[in-house]
C-alpha cells in the first residue's frame, strides 16, 4: 500500500516538474498558446493606382482638349525606420495620358516623392521621362498650326501634386505636369497639363 502511494507521489512530482520545465522552456523560447494566431503581414508590389482627367495645354496650340490619365505607383524599393528619412525614398511609377481629341498622347515612367502634411494632406513631386505621338518636326514650316512643336521623343516629364486623403485608402489630388526636351532638340514648345486624379492605396 505504501509502495503504491510512493509510486503515485513520484509520478505526480515528475509530471509537475515536467510541466514546470516545459513552461520555463516556452518562456525562454517565446512560446505562445496554440490559440494565438499572429496577424498576417500584408505586402504588395503595387503601392497605389490612380485615374483622372486633365485639361491639355491651357495656352498652346493644342489647348481646349482633354486627357484621361492612368498611373500605377509601385512599392518603395526599401524603407527606413525614420519617417523623415523615408520621405527621400521614391516610389517608381508608370502611366499613360491619352488625349480624347486626337492631340498629343504619351506614356511615361519615373520616380515620385510623397510627403505627408498632417494626417490628411500631402504633397508630391515626380520626375521621369515620356514617349509621345506628337509632332517632332524641326522645321516650323512643316508643323501644323494646331500642334505643339515638341521637337523630339522621348521628353523629360516633371509633375507636382497636392492631395487630400479622405480615407486611409482613398485620396484625391490636383496635378500639374510639364513635358519638354530641355532645349536638346531644335524645337521645344513643351506641353503642360493640369488635372484632378483619384487614387487608391493598397
Amino acid at each position: 500500500m505504501r509502495m503504491g502511494r510512493a509510486v503515485g507521489a513520484a509520478v505526480g512530482l515528475a509530471l509537475l516538474a515536467g510541466s514546470a520545465s516545459a513552461a520555463d522552456i516556452g518562456a525562454v523560447r517565446g512560446y505562445e498558446p496554440a490559440s494565438y494566431v499572429p496577424a498576417p503581414v500584408r505586402t504588395s508590389f503595387i503601392s497605389e493606382v490612380r485615374v483622372g482627367a486633365s485639361a491639355h495645354e491651357l495656352e498652346g496650340p493644342e489647348k481646349g482638349t482633354w486627357n484621361v490619365n492612368g498611373e500605377v505607383l509601385f512599392a518603395k524599393p526599401f524603407t527606413t525606420a525614420d519617417l523623415f528619412t523615408s520621405y527621400f525614398v521614391p516610389r517608381p511609377h508608370v502611366g499613360a495620358s491619352i488625349n480624347v481629341n486626337g492631340m498629343t498622347s504619351f506614356l511615361y515612367a519615373g520616380l515620385s516623392w510623397t510627403v505627408d502634411i498632417g494626417p490628411a494632406f500631402f504633397v508630391e513631386a515626380s520626375l521621369g521621362g515620356a514617349v509621345h505621338n506628337g509632332n517632332t518636326q524641326s522645321n516650323l514650316a512643316l508643323i501644323p498650326s494646331d500642334r505643339n512643336a515638341l521637337g523630339c521623343s522621348p521628353l523629360f516629364r516633371e509633375a507636382a501634386s497636392v492631395g487630400y486623403r479622405f480615407t486611409p485608402n482613398w485620396s484625391i489630388m490636383a496635378t500639374v505636369e510639364h513635358l519638354s526636351n530641355a532645349g536638346t532638340c531644335a524645337q521645344n514648345r513643351g506641353l503642360t497639363n493640369v488635372g484632378v486624379r483619384l487614387g487608391y492605396t493598397f
